[in-house]
């Protein structure tokens, strides 16, 4: 395993080699050298995979590009285009390959079933929806650091649960994983009120409004809940921060999900442990989210 995981770091495969690592250590006792040894590599390598790592040094334009004039400025524009289309085409395809599944095809249609009986067939798809883009990305973030995930099986009355072996050990990729389910839902909240801007129907309002109040709640910061795996990658005084932000953004909207998750987080940043060296990354995520959905869940939209 660790010959395969030193030979995907040659090619530059840098989550297969996460993958490899992370199968040797779950063999390993915990308490052994080799443990420690594996467990800094998979740290030094989560690093690496992180989208939030520093990107280098801005480059200049191709001198291609500002040799051709408006001709080049718009060719440059088209590659980059490019670029983004096939970012969205990825995540698109992981959202279709979630599909296939049977487990979470059949599943989805009996949690379809039964919130169709209590609220109607689009709202109860718009929701079933919501909450499949929530899990995907933590699919998708899973995958990136080298952890098998399976798309996710839906429970009637509770919502969905993916299946993994473990969680990244390193607190940043934990972070990482845990807020890229708000960060999709909150993605899945926007579009179904840029569509009520655009049609005035009132169920996508609705669903942007009740996805937005699941996404904030997954954000108590206690257990299993994707709060919860942030915190462990922010320091004291990050945690005051947050705290600030959770009363400051009730004051101004009234919800009463931020005055919970507020209490929680104050108890989070006094009473519990917390590392010397918070990420600043997960910070920026978790305050945009906190501030973002709670002003999506408490403000008047003008809809009623």
């Amino acid at each position: 395993m660790a010959a395969a995981a030193a030979s995907h770091e040659q090619t530059g495969n840098v989550t297969a080699a996460l993958a490899a690592w992370r199968q040797a250590l779950d063999l390993l006792p915990a308490d052994s050298r080799q443990f420690a040894t594996v467990s800094a590599r998979l740290a030094e390598l989560s690093r690496r995979v992180d989208p939030a790592a520093p990107a280098s040094a801005p480059q200049e334009k191709p001198a291609w590009a500002q040799r051709a004039g408006i001709p080049g400025a718009i060719a440059l524009f088209l590659w980059k285009f490019k670029v983004v289309l096939a970012f969205i085409l990825t995540k698109g395809k992981l959202l279709l390959l979630g599909l296939t599944k049977g487990s979470t095809f059949f599943s989805m249609l009996l949690f379809l079933g039964a919130y169709w009986a209590a609220w109607g067939w689009k709202f109860a798809a718009g929701f079933v929806a919501s909450i499949y883009i929530h899990e995907m990305g933590h699919v998708a973030m899973l995958q990136r650091y080298g952890i098998p995930a399976t798309p996710p099986m839906f429970i009637p009355g509770i919502g969905a649960v993916i299946r993994s072996r473990f969680y990244p050990h390193e607190p940043v990729a934990e972070a990482r994983v845990g807020l890229a389910g708000p960060i999709w839902g909150l993605g899945a909240a926007v579009a179904a009120y840029l569509v009520y801007l655009a049609t005035r129907a009132p169920i996508w309002v609705a669903l942007a409004h009740v996805g937005a109040w699941i996404n904030l709640f997954n954000l108590l910061p206690v257990w299993q809940l994707d709060g919860g795996h942030a915190y462990k990658a922010l320091n004291r005084r990050q945690r005051w921060i947050i705290v600030a932000l959770l009363f400051t953004t009730w004051f101004l909207t009234a919800e009463g999900l931020l005055l919970l998750i507020g209490a929680v987080a104050v108890w989070r940043a006094w009473g519990t442990e917390a590392p010397d060296d918070g990420d600043a990354r997960t910070l920026w995520e978790y305050g945009l989210l906190v501030t973002i959905l709670g002003a999506m869940t408490g403000l008047d939209w003008g809809t009623r």
